[in-house]
């Protein structure tokens, strides 16, 4: 798979690791591996198992608005899909630094690393 440029005139945040480019969701990797790895955020709205999982959902997806409200960024789709029916693109997006912004959500505690068969529990 090739790494490609996207552009995008609309970027907005769906929940923590989804965003909207021009009107189509895709799903941040963090810089992970597509299908072996990459970040998860706290479920939105009635997809969350409990109060605290929708709570921090919401303080996820309001730090990513705030990354993607940057100048210069850029969104480099993985050549991958992810397996949901809507097959939202893979992409990692870039900080003017090179800083990956999904990475910068695990780091600072919005995310957590995201495996394969391995669910993160956000209600514990």
């Amino acid at each position: 798979m090739i790494a490609e440029l996207i552009v995008c005139a609309s970027l907005s945040a769906v929940d923590g690791d989804t965003v909207k480019c021009d009107g189509q969701n895709m799903r941040l990797l963090g810089e992970g591996v597509p299908f072996v790895s990459g970040i998860d955020t706290p479920e939105i709205g009635s997809h969350a198992k409990c109060l605290k999982e929708r709570k921090l959902a919401l303080i996820a997806k309001g730090r990513l608005k705030e990354l993607l409200a940057e100048k210069g960024l850029r969104v480099v789709f993985s050549g991958a899909t992810d397996r949901t029916p809507s097959h939202r693109p893979l992409v990692n997006i870039y900080r003017r630094n090179g800083e990956e912004i999904g990475k910068k959500l695990l780091q600072e505690g919005f995310a957590r690393a995201w495996r394969p068969k391995e669910r993160n529990d956000w209600c514990d």
